[in-house]
């Protein structure tokens, strides 16, 4: 057992032991190899059902840095290229001014569609055509191109398109052919989930004090105009069975080992798997934008689909660090300079501040420095 192990195992099991957390996954891969892989808790409240390593967790946006993933390994395949307009691929998307939107648009939430219906459902969510439909049809809030807003729902979808219309399947079966099969993780990292595999996940439950929080933030908030109470992710979100096995890619369900080595092999080779060249991930990975985001307010710099800087830390200390954290609690992420891949699931949904993420990826960071 490694040391690094041994520091989050005891972390997590306090987390655990205190009622902070209920179930917990931690995995983390440096240089191609998993180093660290640690659960503690309870999967199910209702049946005492342990967690283990091989249980998909829902994790909200951190699904996003999936679906990145999977538009530049097709673009690393030659099957979709980032100035490409979108119309090119779909040409209804050009629809009220949106023609001249790229890949690289889109990527970096600056596309400027953020914004669901305000009567939207989960049953409208799990309706593909309907979705990319309604996106298709949107007017922009702003040109394309001009502003960055984070598109904490409709970004999958219309990231979703673009790989359907690339390829001419759906982004659930591009992510198993091209990332979770070669991995061998294809039974761990979803987007929709399927049915006879609905009865292995974890089962989410509110924080103490979740009604609070979100009580808390302002009501007028850009973001929470864009996307109504009714799909905003919640435990009862994230447990409900259109949710786990719909095709949402804004969102996904996943162990941390199994989305741990996803950016392992994005960062270099895991047992023969390469997803991406040096080159590429140099480009996908470097400062795309960094303005102030129209929906949160405050400047944000991202990469090309993932978040730059490493949670609990100043983003422009470590911009080395890109991936996507997950409303509730989750994270994943990858560090060019240390090599280190880090994952975090977890089931006690909270929407404020990620205090576990942020306590272990500090332990991670510390040790991963003095080794």
């Amino acid at each position: 057992m490694s040391i690094m192990q041994k520091i989050v195992q005891q972390a997590i099991d306090e987390m655990v032991e205190s009622g902070a957390e209920q179930g917990i996954q931690v995995a983390v891969y440096q240089h191609g190899e998993l180093v660290v892989d640690a659960v503690a808790g309870i999967a199910d409240p209702d049946t005492g059902r342990p967690v283990t390593s091989d249980i998909p967790f829902y994790s909200a946006s951190t699904g996003k840095g999936v679906t990145a993933t999977v538009v530049h390994v097709l673009a690393e395949r030659g099957a979709l290229d980032y100035d490409t307009p979108i119309v090119e691929l779909w040409p209804e998307f050009g629809a009220h001014g949106k023609d001249k939107a790229t890949v690289r648009h889109a990527l970096t939430h600056s596309v400027g569609v953020p914004a669901v219906p305000s009567d939207l459902t989960i049953p409208d969510l799990a309706d593909w055509d309907r979705m990319v439909g309604l996106l298709a049809d949107a007017e922009p809030w702003w040109e394309p191109g001009t502003k960055t807003g984070y598109h904490a729902m409709t970004w999958g979808f219309v990231m979703g398109e673009i790989v359907r219309r690339a390829t001419g399947k759906p982004i659930s079966q591009v992510l198993k052919e091209e990332v979770t099969g070669p991995l061998g993780i294809a039974d761990e990292l979803y987007f929709g989930v399927p049915e006879s595999e609905l009865g292995r996940l974890a089962r989410l439950e509110d924080a103490p004090g979740t009604a609070e929080m979100l009580a808390m933030m302002p009501a007028d908030m850009p973001l929470f105009k864009a996307t109504p109470a009714a799909v905003t992710p919640s435990a009862d979100y994230g447990n409900h069975p259109l949710v786990l096995g719909s095709d949402i890619p804004s969102g996904g369900t996943m162990s941390a080992r199994a989305v741990a080595r996803m950016y392992a092999a994005l960062l270099g080779e895991v047992d023969g798997v390469r997803l991406i060249s040096d080159g590429r991930l140099r480009e996908v990975t470097a400062v795309a934008t960094a303005d102030v985001d129209q929906m949160i307010g405050f400047p944000l710099p991202r990469a090309l689909g993932y978040n730059l800087g490493r949670p609990g830390a100043n983003p422009q200390d470590t911009l080395t660090t890109f991936g996507m954290p997950g409303m509730g609690g989750s994270t994943a992420y990858a560090d060019t300079e240390t090599g280190i891949a880090f994952a975090l699931t977890k089931n006690r949904f909270f929407p404020g501040p990620a205090s576990a993420v942020d306590q272990l990826s500090e332990l991670v960071a510390q040790h991963a420095a003095a080794n």
